[in-house]
């Protein structure tokens, strides 16, 4: 390997930690059930809080805010896979790297 490609390989290194550390910054959201249920989590797939609205808690249906939570905790993550995706694949150029 010559110095280039080591100097090539170091940069893009460098590129792909600060968007990793960029995506901890970023956030998406996703929510249920018209609103009742919104779910915050990190470009890295970390749920950063969840709100339910008062209107969605019924005792007497509790599997339906289970249900609810669990469609926009779900839909938070792959929204920030996503978003990881995107924002490493610009980087790498569509290349699977291991741990990425």
């Amino acid at each position: 390997m010559n110095r280039n490609m080591i100097k090539q390989a170091q940069q893009l290194q460098a590129r792909l930690m600060k968007a990793q550390e960029d995506l901890e910054n970023e956030t998406v959201e996703a929510s249920a059930g018209g609103g009742a249920v919104k779910v915050v989590a990190t470009g890295k797939q970390t749920v950063q809080s969840i709100v339910i609205a008062p209107a969605a808690v019924d005792p007497d249906d509790v599997e339906l805010l289970q249900d609810m939570v669990l469609a926009a905790v779900n839909e938070a993550l792959a929204k920030s896979q996503a978003l990881a995706a995107e924002r490493l694949g610009a980087l790498t150029g569509g290349l699977k790297i291991p741990g990425m």
